[in-house]
């Protein structure tokens, strides 16, 4: 089993993400959305499952910054942000295999695992 996170360093949720696959010995691909942003296709995925809402951290630092409390776009123009504005994502996005998860979601990773392991 392999896994990767997009993140920033700088996120609690993050680094316990990578905590929690370090544990039990999981291959992690981490990718630091600070250095190299998610591709458009690559969110899209996370957005066909979940939709935009769920992506964006309407807490953040950087959602405030910009402004974005009232903005009412197209899920189009909101994933060509999420491109631009990395930490405008909840984070950590997980992705291993077919499966996908938004923020700390440690209950999923463990079925996976589970699952992975009776394979």
């Amino acid at each position: 089993m392999e896994v990767q996170i997009f993140g920033v360093k700088k996120s609690a949720e993050t680094r316990k993400a990578l905590r929690f696959f370090a544990e039990r010995r999981i291959k992690t691909h981490f990718v630091d959305l600070t250095e190299r942003a998610a591709s458009p296709g690559e969110l899209a995925r996370f957005v066909q499952k979940f939709g935009t809402a769920a992506l964006v951290d309407e807490a953040s630092r950087r959602f405030a910054e910009l402004g974005l409390r009232h903005a009412q776009w197209s899920d189009e123009r909101w994933l060509n942000l999420l491109v631009d504005e990395p930490l405008l994502l909840r984070m950590p996005l997980v992705r291993s295999g077919k499966w996908l998860s938004v923020g700390l979601a440690e209950s999923d990773w463990k079925s996976w695992i589970a699952v992975n392991q009776a394979n």
